[in-house]
């Protein structure tokens, strides 16, 4: 389960540099004015000139918050300039931070400033060579890579509006950017294969199969033609005629010609080359990478041996958990004998995807009626529910979400996956719900956005550790809520927590210890009532994205561990609400920030 809008991110630049808050150099205030600009007026004044300048330089980001300035382009995404102007900006945004004393801001103001610091600093280290060099040489893989991102993101059911003749007019504009995007991986990928830097054979297959997959589709039958079929009455008989005739042009011209080329390429230049070993340790330049991916991903200061050992301590406990669990229902068996009676007992199944669909429409509407009791603020942006389009769920997670505007007029997706539907079981449907729906990813997104007191890079930027550590934690609300009282209900959200704390194990197994894909599919399925294919597509997204996955588990322990805190320090002075309230409403903060205006928060409350 991974937010869609988090997977864009990774696609504007390398996964390392897709954190860095970034800002073109930008010209120096009058030296009266400077002087008397309080120091709250000169932060807030340089976050709104990177938001600016950040909008400028990644023109798709600004659709995804609703803002149509540079909804014509698609960005020069991937080249060298790119590149190097995020590098420069990065350099000048800090310098212009550290101008400003931050002893003179508010508390509040001194939580941006570190996160912004934070950010920056982190994504400036990106640029070394000694990573930057072994990930931008990567530019695509079968969970990270454009061509899966952009082709929903043209379909009408994505972030880019189809509202006006100017929408569709800027969706012909950004389709030759993408076009011209898929040649220059190409391009990126003969660099890796000059300096020796490989993808894995695992993984560009996966690649080549969804480009497939794609191609075989008639131009008519694809997403990017999915927009002329359902034209808006703002655009006329002869507009209609006209941009029907030139979308099928861009497919049949551009883009399937560009998919095609990458896909050839793949298949005849460089999956022969391409390396066997599926752990980022056995790539040159890996082990270094791997190393600083923990350390951005967890936003703490962790080894990858020590994520290991927390990662078996966790299985062990929620092991016993689940041995609870089987012993309430009367199962005779062995726990991995009971998971397979979770995993094929026909009264787990949805019989059909309408029938699953149903199943997670009527989990949102209990969840809806429990949430003012534990959140003060309620996202104005709604929750749809949808299923992931058939075309591209074999390789997605089970479920994730896409986040809607600030302004709420383009509603939050849950979407789920219905793919190979005998292996879904309901068990788990609460707990990826409250996940990926509410109160998890879309509260955490939604409630950022919609702040306007906050300075653009908190209400839309984030570190995984906290996004999807809150995602993880709101699932454990379900126990607050009532919702675990069943004890199979209970076992489905024991079953993802330890998917979570399997993560860490396997990830760290994979990438530090030379696990191979079979071994790490192996372990998931003897620890957890996992079906076969969940294991094989969690095993190859670890593959494709490195420490990703750690950031669940660790986020998630560091907030259940707050909350401990509070509630042992405040006794009846602490307020789930008010404890939200802090957690939420200064968006996505690394762990230690966190944990530092939780401290703050507490000490406050016990002088009140």
């Amino acid at each position: 389960m991974i937010s869609r809008t988090a997977i864009f991110a990774a696609l504007l630049s390398t996964s390392l540099l897709g954190a860095t808050a970034s800002a073109q150099t930008q010209p120096a205030a009058p030296a009266a004015a400077a002087a008397t600009e309080s120091a709250h007026d000169r932060l807030f004044r340089l976050f709104k000139q990177s938001d600016e300048d950040n909008l400028r330089r990644n023109p798709i980001s600004g659709l995804f918050r609703g803002d149509l300035r540079y909804a014509d382009q698609f960005g020069d995404y991937i080249t060298d300039e790119y590149y190097a102007k995020e590098k420069a900006a990065t350099v000048a945004e800090l310098a212009e931070l550290h101008k400003i004393d931050r002893s003179q801001l508010n508390p509040t103001d001194q939580i941006a400033y570190d996160v912004f610091e934070y950010s920056n600093q982190q994504g400036l280290e990106g640029y070394e060579p000694r990573y930057f060099d072994v990930s931008v040489v990567r530019p695509i893989n079968h969970f990270s890579g454009f061509h899966t991102f952009y082709p929903t993101f043209a379909s009408g059911k994505g972030a880019a509006p189809f509202k006006t003749l100017v929408d569709y007019e800027n969706n012909l504009k950004r389709h030759a950017g993408y076009a011209q995007l898929i040649d220059r991986s190409i391009g990126r990928f003969r660099q890796g294969m000059a300096s020796g830097v490989f993808e894995t054979k695992l993984t560009i297959r996966n690649v080549i199969d969804q480009l497939n997959e794609q191609l075989k589709q008639t131009p008519e039958e694809s997403q990017f033609y999915a927009p002329v079929k359902n034209f808006p009455d703002a655009v006329g008989a002869a507009d209609r005629a006209r941009l029907t005739a030139a979308t099928r042009a861009a497919i049949t011209d551009q883009i399937y010609p560009a998919m095609t080329r990458l896909r050839d390429f793949l298949q005849n230049e460089y999956l022969p080359l391409a390396r066997d070993q599926v752990g980022l340790s056995s790539m040159k330049g890996g082990a270094a990478l791997y190393d600083k991916m923990v350390r951005d991903t967890t936003t703490l200061p962790l080894t990858a041996a020590e994520v290991h050992q927390i990662g078996l301590k966790e299985v062990a406990r929620i092991t016993g958990e689940m041995e609870k669990v089987k012993t309430e229902v009367g199962f005779k068996g062995t726990l991995p004998e009971f998971f397979e009676h979770l995993r094929t007992d026909p009264k787990f199944k949805m019989p059909t995807r309408e029938a699953l669909t149903q199943g997670y429409y009527d989990i949102g509407k209990k969840v809806e009626a429990k949430l003012p009791q534990y959140f003060s603020t309620i996202p104005k942006a709604k929750l749809e529910i949808r299923p992931y389009d058939p075309v591209i769920e074999k390789f997605q997670a089970g479920g994730s979400y896409e986040q809607g505007t600030p302004d709420g007029s383009r509603p939050g997706v849950f979407y789920f996956n219905a793919y190979d539907l005998p292996s879904r079981t309901t068990p788990g449907m609460t707990t990826l719900f409250l996940h990926e729906g509410q109160p998890g990813h879309h509260f955490q997104i939604s409630l950022a956005q919609e702040n306007d007191a906050l300075p653009p890079f908190m209400r839309f930027g984030g570190n995984t550790a906290y996004v999807e550590g809150w995602a993880l934690y709101a699932e454990t609300l379900g126990y607050d809520m009532g919702f675990y009282k069943d004890p199979y209900q209970r076992m489905g959200t024991l079953d993802d927590e330890m998917l979570r704390a399997m993560r860490l194990v396997v990830d760290t197994g994979i990438h530090s210890k030379g696990w191979t894909r079979d071994q790490a599919i192996a372990y998931m399925l003897a620890n957890s009532s996992m079906g076969k294919t969940d294991a094989q597509n969690e095993v190859e997204r670890y593959i494709a994205i490195p420490s990703q996955a750690l950031a669940y588990k660790i986020g998630a322990m560091t907030i259940q561990r707050l909350r401990a805190k509070a509630q042992r320090e405040l006794g009846s002075k602490f307020d789930m609400r008010d404890f939200h309230a802090q957690v939420l409403m200064t968006g996505a903060l690394p762990m230690a920030i966190l944990e530092r205006k939780i401290d703050a928060w507490i000490a406050a409350k016990k002088k009140a």
